[in-house]
């Protein structure tokens, strides 16, 4: 499958302060997310921050993680955040988002999400929960988020592109769950 690589496009000072973090947790298993979510049981109530790494799978880390600790600096497929409910073999993910500002991942990456949780042996929702749109504003160069589809910027008022423009992105082939 074909997917897009994103990079990190937040601040500078939160990649370095990120770099001495553990990179997050791989899930490839139900029993691997149960494991997980036992030892950080925060996580049932607050949801957890996600990437999906270039292999396609799933990593989880506690929710207030930032998530370029959690790919461990590198480029992602998806990145956002998750919730589970349910446990044993009724664990499942509940909601998932590409709320990211420091990967600002098109909503086109839900392929990438669907590949990691099924990889974990979960089922995803049907769609993002909520699908969060970004934009650079190709007038001021801030990142906009755009909410209930008014394409404006925040910052300067110019109109934002219809296409996701965040950064540049490259295509790269995930054959499966690593």
């Amino acid at each position: 499958m074909d997917l897009y690589a994103y990079t990190y496009v937040g601040p500078e000072e939160i990649r370095r302060a990120s770099a001495s973090h553990p990179a997050g947790t791989p899930i490839a298993s139900r029993d691997d997310a149960a494991a997980w979510l036992q030892a950080y049981p925060d996580a049932r109530t607050e949801g957890a921050t996600y990437v999906v790494d270039l292999q396609g799978r799933l990593r989880l880390a506690p929710r207030r993680s930032e998530h370029v600790a959690c790919s461990g600096g590198v480029e992602v497929l998806a990145a956002g955040e998750v919730r589970f409910q349910g446990a044993g073999a009724r664990l499942a993910v509940a909601e998932v988002s590409n709320q990211s500002t420091g990967y600002c991942p098109d909503t086109s990456c839900w392929d990438a999400v669907v590949l990691a949780i099924r990889g974990a042996g979960l089922e995803p929702p049907r769609a993002f929960t909520p699908e969060v749109v970004f934009r650079r504003c190709t007038r001021c160069g801030e990142i906009n988020l755009v909410k209930e589809g008014w394409f404006v910027c925040v910052f300067c008022d110019a109109d934002l592109p219809a296409a996701w423009n965040i950064a540049p992105r490259r295509m790269v082939h995930v054959s499966g769950n690593g």
